[in-house]
């Protein structure tokens, strides 16, 4: 992926050289720079936040407690994974900090299930039917309330920054669902 975006960023350099906007890239390095890095400590907040809520969530027992009632629910999707495994607890805290729209904070969490599932894998060089249901799940994600979109929209100046809570909700929502209905159907296919 570096690669990928060290090429890109080289290739518009290149361009603006080329096109005789050299300038462009100065602008980008002075100005853009520095507002990229105001908007991410910004984001920080609610990073800060959302991980100190389940952290203390995940010590005093409540996700466990939270896991346990949506066990119905992560069996059909994750049927692999051995009940009261902490591969559970792990995605469980990362749908619900992606379903509140922290998901610079649900990152962290998602690399905490992504490693326990990798504990469970026989196979180290291939990815299980569960890690690749729980990548699904957490790329799409289900928004209930889009936080991070709603501080960047009223840090933008936004008159309602909570107009997007509804589409939000239902785009997810299908894209969720189209997510796990695919990954289901796949499940079963031999390499």
């Amino acid at each position: 992926m570096n690669k990928i975006w060290f090429i890109m960023i080289l290739f518009g350099m290149v361009m603006a050289v080329i096109t005789g906007r050299a300038e462009i890239i100065n602008e980008v390095l002075l100005t853009d720079v520095q507002e990229a890095v105001m908007f991410a400590i910004g984001l920080t907040g609610i990073m800060a936040v959302w991980l100190g809520l389940m952290n203390i969530a995940n010590r005093s027992g409540l996700m466990k407690v939270f896991a346990k009632g949506m066990r119905p629910f992560t069996k059909f999707l994750f049927p692999s994974i051995p009940e009261n495994h902490p591969a559970i607890s792990a995605i469980v805290m990362n749908m619900v900090a992606n379903m509140f729209g922290a998901g610079n904070s649900a990152t962290a969490l998602g690399l905490k299930a992504m490693e326990e599932l990798q504990g469970i894998n026989r196979n180290k060089k291939t990815a299980t039917n569960a890690m690749c249901m729980f990548l699904v799940i957490n790329m799409s994600s289900i928004q209930l309330i889009p936080l991070t979109v709603l501080k960047v929209r009223a840090d933008a100046g936004s008159a309602l920054p909570s107009e997007v809570i509804i589409t939000s909700l239902l785009a997810s929502t299908v894209s969720t669902l189209v997510g796990i209905t695919v990954c289901k159907i796949l499940e079963g296919r031999e390499n």
